[in-house]
């Protein structure tokens, strides 16, 4: 690693310029070139702030150097239309910015193109009135939940141990402990990480079972029971896809895959786990809501509830169905969106495969509504929430609460560097390597990701106040604006169809769902 060659290369130069001055000493005056720079690594490499150049002494300071000048060279391809630098990238900054506590303002007021087709704004009030001090919390749990959970509008969306480092994951724990948000532990179990700073835990229960499996790779009821129970564990998720690989299960690559990950998913070390790309524990819509009710039941009474990304509209009219055939409720859905991120997947499953984000979170929200659910199920919008607007986009677009997992990489020092699937991650973020992960600072990131969580609800009780809203569920599709072209614009509720209370149940099923409505079955998944 760099640091190791760092350190052997400075006793070398040291040790060379040393038997150099005992023939001529006139050899020591290289020591004001090569003493500068070994202070410099030295510096680098004790201090906490900075993982890249903790990792990185000396070279690290090139990408800070980028940083400065960021600004001219990001001007001089705008001027060149050339479209090198996405929105993201703005969000990406205001993620840093808040992460380290700075000003998150900027002159010279929106470096938007407002007038291109796709913007989009949330409409201010005249009767706008101060922010409110703090943001409510939701209550997740259903009527047949004894144990629901007060949520923070923001938490942390499934990243597994194994993806990430232990000293990320501890960094995620700690920050949710102090923020008083949740940490969903990903579909790679619950690990040491994950309990010893004592946050709150979604646990992500996925297609592998890690960490209630038994030895043939299926569901083990004693191992479930066994770890739900713990306190630490607040809520379990089933996750049925995730946006951005959907129908294809999770990745682990084998060189990430030590003993250590091996034991608590309970597979072989050094060989890539792949999970199936469906469940084996159910096959159909009842199935799922059975196993639902099943995990509420081992679990003591805490909120269970699904992931997915929306493929076929079919499939989740089919779990309504069911819903309403058998009674038996999840306590919150998660949707994902087919733009959401990973560290390894087909690049066609990335690009081309789910329903993006906003789509999904309309379309449930609706088919819920349509079919009396609505009330009694919460809706956490997943998929690049990145700001205190996302937030009030995906709850003017239905949904109760939100879980960002870039947002938290980027609190914590991702620089995307895009190579979370090598186990060469250089700030030790994504990387089981002892080198790297030991750049990361558990306390400095902690303190990153509690601030960015903070700094973004309050950014969201201020556009709430800003609007005239004293509560999030004031929140309406009229609330949100888009540019559709170089002359109209329209509010979410003109542009998308939202049903009516039951509805659907009433026969008066709008002509683009009739199909996938007829299709829809509790008892199969259409084919």
């Amino acid at each position: 690693m760099v640091r190791r060659w760092f350190f052997a290369l400075s006793v070398a130069l040291l040790a060379c310029i040393g038997l150099a001055a005992l023939v001529n000493a006139a050899a020591l005056w290289a020591l004001l070139v090569v003493g500068p720079l070994i202070a410099l690594g030295l510096y680098d490499a004790l201090q906490r702030r900075h993982t890249v150049l903790r990792n990185f002494p000396v070279v690290g300071h090139g990408r800070y150097f980028m940083e400065i000048v960021r600004p001219e060279i990001q001007q001089y391809f705008i001027e060149s239309n050339v479209d090198a630098f996405p929105i993201e990238r703005e969000f990406r900054s205001l993620v840093y910015r808040r992460a380290k506590g700075v000003l998150d303002t900027v002159p010279f007021g929106t470096q938007r193109d407002v007038y291109r087709i796709g913007y989009e704004w949330a409409s201010h009030s005249l009767a706008a009135h101060p922010a409110c001090c703090c943001a409510p919390r939701v209550r997740v749990g259903g009527p047949a939940c004894r144990q629901p959970y007060e949520a923070s509008p923001l938490n942390i969306s499934a990243m597994s141990f194994g993806a990430l480092s232990k000293n990320a994951v501890l960094a995620l724990n700690r920050g949710a402990k102090k923020g008083g948000f949740a940490h969903n532990t990903g579909e790679g179990g619950i690990s040491p990480w994950h309990l010893e700073p004592g946050g709150d835990l979604i646990w992500q229960i996925g297609t592998g079972y890690f960490g209630c499996r038994d030895a043939d790779g299926r569901f083990d009821p004693e191992r479930f029971a066994e770890q739900a129970r713990r306190e630490a564990v607040r809520m379990i998720e089933i996750k049925l896809s995730q946006g951005a690989k959907p129908g294809h299960g999770g990745v682990l690559p084998g060189v990430k895959v030590t003993p250590e990950i091996a034991a608590i998913r309970g597979v072989e070390p050094g060989k890539t786990v792949f999970s199936p790309p469906s469940h084996s524990a159910f096959s159909s819509p009842i199935g799922l809501l059975e196993f639902v009710r099943e995990l509420r039941e081992l679990s003591g009474g805490k909120p269970v509830g699904f992931k997915l990304c929306i493929g076929r509209r079919s499939d989740f009219l089919a779990i309504c169905k069911a819903m309403r055939e058998t009674g038996i409720l999840p306590d919150f859905i998660t949707v994902d969106g087919g733009e959401g991120g990973t560290g390894a997947a087909p690049l066609e499953f990335t690009n081309s495969m789910g329903m993006p984000a906003r789509d999904g979170w309309i379309f449930v929200h609706s088919a819920l509504r349509g079919t009396g659910l609505r009330d009694d199920i919460r809706i956490v919008a997943s998929g690049k929430i990145l700001s205190a607007f996302h937030m009030v986009r995906a709850m003017a677009l239905g949904a109760d609460l939100c879980a960002s997992a870039r947002g938290m990489m980027l609190a914590l020092g991702c620089i995307q560097s895009l190579r979370c699937n090598t186990n060469h991650c250089p700030t030790g973020v994504t990387t089981q390597d002892p080198a790297l992960v030991y750049g990361l600072d558990v306390t400095d990131k902690s303190e990153r990701v509690a601030r960015f969580h903070q700094a973004t609800l309050e950014g969201f009780v201020e556009l709430l106040g800003a609007m005239g809203l004293r509560e999030p569920r004031e929140l309406t599709p009229r609330h949100i604006y888009r540019r559709i072209d170089d002359l109209r614009v329209r509010n979410m509720e003109e542009l998308y169809n939202f049903l009516e209370p039951g509805q659907l149940l009433d026969g008066d099923v709008p002509a683009d769902l009739r199909e996938p409505w007829e299709r829809a079955r509790p008892d199969r998944w259409a084919l």
